[in-house]
């Protein structure tokens, strides 16, 4: 059994943001680490006999994209300038992200997409260019599909069959 290589799992946001026509945008040119951080809400409970008991209520994940580096021409970047300069909010940052794991020879094991909200946290950077490190917030409506690497379509499972 071999271990899977990380570059095989890869998360595309759509950078045209409740456009007509999605534009998914693949993250990691310039990340050395991207994870969702899954924030389970879980509750412990004992009571009086010592039992414990655990209630899991959800998750509430978001994912750290930092550094993000301005590139001419990338669209996300171009959405992610606007939200910060012109200081948007709501629903001007919610769009949507599809998670996809591959396998060596290029088959989708699996894919998820998400509505999430993207909140640029600064813009700026050092001597190594332009960046504009965002937080993604998962908003919720996961639903399975099928993902198709060279058009960057995502198809809903449902609407597939």
């Amino acid at each position: 059994m071999a271990k899977i290589e990380r570059k095989y799992l890869a998360h595309y946001i759509d950078a045209s943001f409740g456009g007509e026509a999605a534009n998914y945008t693949r993250l990691g040119k310039d990340l050395e680490e991207f994870n969702e951080e899954l924030n389970p809400d879980i509750e412990v409970q004992k009571n009086i006999l010592g039992e414990q008991n655990v209630v899991h209520n959800g998750y509430e994940v978001q994912s750290e994209v930092d550094p993000y580096y301005a590139y001419t021409g990338d669209p996300l970047f171009e959405q992610l300038a606007l939200i910060a300069n012109e200081r948007r909010t709501g629903d001007a940052c919610l769009t949507t992200k599809v998670d996809v794991l591959l396998s060596e020879a290029g088959t989708v094991l699996w894919a998820y997409r998400e509505d999430c909200r993207v909140i640029p946290n600064s813009i700026g950077g050092d001597t190594s260019g332009v960046q504009i490190p965002f937080t993604i917030y998962n908003a919720g409506n996961r639903v399975k599909g099928t993902w198709n690497t060279s058009t960057k379509t995502f198809t809903p499972e449902e609407a597939a069959s």
